[in-house]
Parts: C-alpha cells; structure tokens; sequence
C-alpha cells in the first residue's frame, strides 16, 4: 500500500533521469532551492510530510509528493535511489533529515547535499558520509555580515580564505589603465571584471581603464578583499558629503 499522495499524476519514476534532482523538505530553502533549479531548466522532484505545502507547489515544479521520506519503502516506490542528485533540506526536524539522509546513503545516488541547522547537526552529517553539507542561515548571516561591514555591494566567500567582491573603484585607481595601478601590489586584490554604467560585464586586462561609476568584481584573500571594499566605500561617503 502506497505511503505518499502523489500530485500531478505523473509516474515519479519518468522524472529520475541524468538532469534531474531529488528535494526533500520543501520549506523556505528547499522550495527556493527546486523553484531555482525548473528556472534553470533541471527536473525536480520535491518530497515533502506536509499535505498544504505539496499543494501549493502543484504545478510548479515536475513531480511533487505528500510522503514520509523516513520510510525506506516510500523513496524506493518514488523511484529515489534512480536519482543521481539529492538534497535533503528538512531544517525543522534534525531526526528526520538524519534518517531521511542514512536512507540515502545507502542507495546509489552519487551526490547528496544535506542541509545543517546547526554546527552539531552538520557534524553528524559530516560522520555519516554525506557529500555536501550547507549551512544556508550561518553561510548568509556571514556573507551579509562582510557585506554590512565593508559596505561591498555583493560578496562571496570561496573556500577558507578566498573572497569575490562586487564593489566600486576607490579614487586612486580611477582614469588609469590597471596595469599602471599596481593594485594587486598595493592592494593584495585582482580586479577581474568591469562593467560601466549601462553595459555588460567585461573581463579586465592591463590596459583597461576604470571611470567613476564603474562596478568592479575583485577577487583576493578574505581580509584583503575586504579591506578593498571599504576603500571604496570611503571614496564614496566621502565624494557625498564634499557634495552636500
């Protein structure tokens, strides 16, 4: 006897093929999450306990079912272990994702993301064996604490100690060509990409020169990064109150 309500009426073994992806938990990450990936033209099979949440998301994203993903029965009549991606996104429930994860586990699926509410609940996921595991509230807060911080326009952190800044040129690098700069000596920073107001993205070279009102993206050690931003930061509070 089935232990899941399907939505759809589509058969959830057609949707596990080589582009698609398994979500199970469909609050606020995992539905972000699948509605991000159909945008980007990826199959999704959400999974989820909660009747009124699956409804809403009918339609939405290719496959959708009410079920127990603790069950071991109910992902292999969903045709689970078929995908060969998975994200477990249950945060509310941490008995839920470490079962629904060791079930997992143990089918052939080749990449499996868990998402951690906690530093302890990461570390459990980390001792089972999972792939991936995020950290999407801590991973944000710090990302927005750098950007309240430096005042950067975006920022993202790689790795350990590797940073990639959306930020503004500070006054000492305007109207010269990069090369002239000497910004990576001076600054510890490279600038890779330049955009001026109302045009795309470009790669940087040594003879690009960089205006007023450009945006930049730098890329550097987490501190120096930083530390660049804020130059830039200075400039315009600065070039504001010589207008006021």
């Amino acid at each position: 006897m089935a232990r899941f309500k399907v939505f759809g009426g589509i058969n959830p073994a057609n949707v596990a093929h080589a582009d698609s992806v398994v979500v199970i938990g469909l609050g606020r990450f995992g539905q972000a999450l699948a509605l991000e990936l159909m945008e980007t033209g990826v199959d999704v099979l959400g999974i989820d306990a909660n009747e009124d949440i699956v409804q809403s998301l009918n339609g939405q994203l290719t496959h959708v079912v009410q079920g127990d993903s603790t069950r071991e029965d109910t992902l292999r009549q969903l045709a689970v272990p078929e995908f060969d991606r998975a994200v477990v996104a249950i945060g509310t429930d941490i008995e839920s994702s470490l079962l629904t994860t060791s079930l997992l586990l143990r089918f052939p699926i080749q990449e499996i993301w868990a998402k951690a509410v906690s530093d302890a609940h990461g570390a459990i996921l980390d001792q089972l064996g999972v792939h991936h595991v995020v950290y999407p509230e801590k991973d944000m807060g710090k990302r927005v604490a750098h950007l309240v911080r430096g005042r950067m326009q975006d920022y993202i952190e790689v790795g350990d100690d590797f940073a990639l800044v959306k930020t503004s040129p500070p006054a000492d690098i305007i109207g010269k060509a990069l090369g002239d700069t000497k910004v990576r000596a001076r600054h510890g920073v490279t600038v890779a990409a330049v955009r001026p107001p109302g045009q795309p993205w470009t790669y940087a070279t040594a003879e690009t020169v960089l205006h007023a009102g450009d945006t930049i993206l730098v890329t550097g050690s987490i501190q120096e990064a930083e530390a660049f931003g804020q130059l830039a930061s200075n400039h315009a509070t600065r070039g504001g109150r010589e207008k006021d």
